[in-house]
């Protein structure tokens, strides 16, 4: 392991520290170096460098279990670790070409997209068993699971779609065209489902219950991952450098913020207060402030880090 480090800058400790985000821990995915970043936010430091091999993307933490889970597309594996000490506890090969991960609010069962087949793999969270397959689109991509454990959403990026699944029955509901190359996505508090188009440089905003397009938002170049914080969205850019933000009432864009150099992956912290932003080729993420959207924090990463996937947590517990 690794000593720890610490911060790039930091410029809200006093802030921070009175707010829920204190206690939270940022699982990051660093694809190039093969591993994860365990980062306190509160502090600005990497507290453990956790081995992950095969070029890990997915992320999924849940802290009610205490665990959480990645996804390594080159050796095609699923883990499961402890969050407390960052132990490795189960491994699962696959046969095709896993890129994305959400676990179900429950703790039970974990997704993962299946970017060759045109499936999602369904996994006992405990036993690490796979136990059934979704049908979706091809090439799905991101996948998320709406607050009420009821919806799973997969971004289905070479058909122009998502795929909508009834989780209690396991049943697709609907199909929704959406815009170019969708690859990222996210439910809303109130249940509307935003998704990323990197080939069209927008965000669709759909019904789930209905399968009606709402909204389509312009945003920067090559959007890639989506979070919601201070009833705004936040949208990272990947060939801009920046975070597109928008009122998540009115769907207009209010901002745009500069970031690390590729930004990927985008989760905010459990009290809504900050934004912690993945940069790809800065190694490093940079943390906002949901309410002023400025730039407050950087703190350093593996390489290459991902983070694809819901990567924040409250603080650990045995």
């Amino acid at each position: 392991m690794p000593a720890t480090r610490h911060l790039l800058h930091w410029v809200f400790p006093a802030l921070v520290a009175a707010s829920a985000a204190a206690g939270d821990f940022a699982f990051v995915t660093n694809q190039n170096s093969d591993d994860l970043s365990i980062l306190n936010i509160a502090t600005g430091a990497e507290e453990r460098r956790v081995s992950v091999p095969g070029k890990p993307a997915g992320v999924a933490v849940h802290a009610g279990s205490g665990k959480f889970f990645t996804v390594s597309p080159d050796s095609k594996t699923v883990r499961r670790y402890a969050l407390k000490t960052g132990d490795m506890e189960h491994a699962l090969a696959l046969d095709g070409g896993p890129i994305g991960i959400a676990v179900e609010p429950s703790g039970k069962r974990l997704f993962v997209s299946d970017w060759y087949n045109a499936r999602i793999w369904v996994i006992d969270s405990a036993t690490m068993a796979l136990i059934g397959t979704l049908e979706s689109g091809s090439a799905p991509a991101g996948i998320a699971i709406s607050s009420d454990g009821q919806t799973l959403a997969s971004a289905d990026r070479d058909a122009d779609q998502v795929s909508i699944f009834d989780l209690d029955s396991l049943q697709l509901r609907r199909r929704i065209g959406v815009g170019v190359r969708p690859f990222g996505l996210s439910f809303s508090s109130d249940g509307r489902l935003f998704v990323g188009n990197v080939g069209s440089d927008d965000v669709t905003v759909v019904s789930p219950e209905t399968g009606a397009v709402l909204a389509t938002i312009p945003v920067g170049a090559r959007p890639y991952g989506i979070a919601f914080a201070m009833d705004r969205g936040f949208v990272t850019n990947q060939y801009a450098d920046t975070v597109s933000v928008f009122d998540a009432k009115t769907l207009k864009v209010i901002s745009s913020v500069d970031v690390g150099e590729y930004p990927e992956g985008i989760d905010a912290t459990t009290d809504g207060a900050f934004v912690v932003v993945a940069n790809w080729f800065s190694n490093s993420v940079s943390v906002i402030d949901a309410q002023t959207l400025e730039v407050v924090g950087e703190i350093e990463t593996g390489d290459g880090p991902r983070a694809f996937g819901k990567f924040i947590t409250a603080e650990r517990s045995d």
